[in-house]
């Protein structure tokens, strides 16, 4: 299956659990066999299964859980500049996977999987949009937060190295 690694990712980052990442693949997998028909030709499949999984996240025992733990403030962004080298990417050329990795864990799971949907899987803002069922400003919005926060753990991180506090 094409999309099995992406997916698995992206099950993984949710769940914080191999084995549940595992189950939620195959659960996701499952409906979206089941539910075929209910795929509308010419649309994006990717963001077709990739809801699947979001939404089968979020009714499964840890998904109730992680989302009933979130609140978060909508804002919507009035304009996007998009750049190549972007601030993030010169940095994330620069540090230790391990700490982008924790980076990533501490962001709450609205933005984690929308990060997570725009750069470590290169989905499209409105293909983000049409898998989270959100508006795309509020994905950039969250893309944006999601950034930054990031961005500031990693500052602290450094910083703790290069101080010892």
């Amino acid at each position: 299956m094409p999309l099995f690694d992406s997916l698995f990712n992206f099950a993984h980052w949710l769940t914080q659990d191999r084995t549940e990442a595992e189950d939620l693949v195959q659960e996701t997998c499952a409906k979206a066999l089941k539910g075929f028909s209910s795929f509308q030709l010419g649309t994006n499949f990717r963001a077709w299964i990739f809801r699947i999984l979001r939404n089968t996240f979020y009714t499964s025992r840890t998904g109730l859980k992680a989302a009933a733990l979130v609140s978060i403030e909508e804002q919507e962004l009035d304009n996007a500049v998009i750049i190549r080298d972007t601030p993030e990417s010169v940095l994330l050329s620069q540090i230790d996977i391990a700490e982008l990795q924790r980076a990533i864990e501490q962001l709450s799971v609205p933005l984690r999987e929308v990060l997570l949907l725009c750069d470590v899987e290169e989905l499209s803002y409105r293909e983000a949009a049409d898998t989270l069922g959100i508006p795309v400003g509020t994905v950039m919005s969250r893309l944006s937060r999601a950034r930054q926060s990031a961005r500031q753990y990693l500052a602290g991180e450094s910083r703790t190295r290069v101080t010892g506090r």
